[in-house]
């Protein structure tokens, strides 16, 4: 269950580890998490596959293509051989997208430093098979790795720009969740912890399918009753889903949950958002997602949540139906029609 955020007011300076951290991912939240470290006073470094990337960076002190204008600290460092980036790591923390995420585990298995912990901050879930990010790397790296799941609604932009936000870590090793939420934590960014990395994995997978229906829904004009109600009703079925797999309640009404869907569904930084949206106002799913120019977890996901689903045996309207309509069986119109038409029944 959520616990409190690491470290006691005022104090998270004098606390903080001395262990250094590598990011890997230079994309605009692995940029971001990178950025927060470095300004906390953490020893960071950014990891990135292209070099060139890395090098603007270091000269520039902005990544210009994720987060254009804004500036990172300068203690900030960056280098682009795996090898030496985590050698002397005490945690490295995975920030590729929910695809990548075993691959990135596999390439860093054999330059981990034999204390250093495993967090990650991507959300999804395997592709073809649905499995959580947590039993992909507690397979890859053995027993006896400490791993952690780092979510919540946060956006990459805001964090950078110092504004407030909360997240929370979870992860079934006490000492290591409070040792990554104490380097992540500061005056501006709460970091809580929990135990529950079913729900946390789970709510921040679930989280971009349904933002893509309330996206469509606020295409379609649709109205602020009915972005109420998806929310609602999809945050219904993110719960259900989790108890089926043994998660906890309290995650899924929590940051990891509920914090993360009001966030992904109502904001426009949001990648899923804006695919519902372009859907919504009738845009071919390609042509959509080529407006966006980023990865968009959601096409993927679905699929994994519905596989999740028909395995525990729960029924997700909102989803189903955003799984058929990224597959192309059906049409946004189509699929809220379909919701709209399913019968009345009780709540709970």
């Amino acid at each position: 269950m959520a616990g409190e955020p690491a470290g006691k007011a005022g104090s998270h300076n004098e606390q903080r580890p001395a262990g250094p951290v590598t990011v890997l991912g230079a994309g605009s939240w692995g940029t971001a998490l990178a950025a927060l470290l470095a300004r906390n006073g953490v020893a960071t470094t950014l990891w990135g596959r292209d070099a060139g990337q890395l090098e603007q960076m270091a000269h520039t002190r902005c990544n210009q293509r994720y987060l254009p204008g804004l500036a990172l600290p300068e203690s900030l460092r960056y280098q682009a051989d795996l090898a030496l980036a985590v050698s002397q790591c005490r945690i490295a923390l995975v920030v590729t997208p929910s695809h990548g995420f075993a691959d990135m585990v596999r390439a860093l298995a054999g330059h981990l430093p034999a204390d250093a912990g495993v967090a990650w901050a991507s959300k999804g879930l395997e592709p073809g098979t649905g499995r959580f990010l947590h039993e992909v790397a507690a397979q890859v790296l053995g027993p006896g790795r400490p791993l952690a799941a780092i979510t919540g609604p946060s956006f990459a932009r805001e964090v950078v720009q110092d504004l407030p936000t909360a997240v929370t870590v979870h992860s079934l090793d006490e000492d290591f969740a409070h040792q990554v939420a104490e380097v992540l934590h500061s005056p501006r960014f709460r970091a809580y912890t929990g135990n529950d990395l079913i729900g946390a994995g789970l709510g921040g997978a679930m989280k971009n399918v349904l933002a893509v229906a309330i996206g469509v829904s606020d295409g379609m004009g649709m109205g602020l009753n009915a972005r109420a109600g998806l929310i609602t009703r999809g945050l219904a079925e993110m719960l259900r889903l989790n108890l089926a797999l043994g998660g906890q309640a309290e995650t899924v009404m929590g940051l990891a949950g509920l914090g993360d869907l009001v966030l992904t569904s109502t904001g426009d930084l949001s990648r899923n958002r804006r695919l519902g949206l372009h859907l919504g106002e009738g845009l071919p799913l390609a042509q959509a997602m080529a407006r966006i120019g980023q990865v968009v977890e959601s096409v993927g996901t679905a699929e994994e949540v519905m596989r999740l689903a028909e395995g525990a045996g729960v029924e997700l309207p909102i989803s189903h139906l955003v799984h058929r309509a990224l597959r192309g069986q059906i049409t946004p119109a189509e699929g809220m029609h379909l919701l709209l038409s399913r019968e009345r029944k009780s709540e709970f």
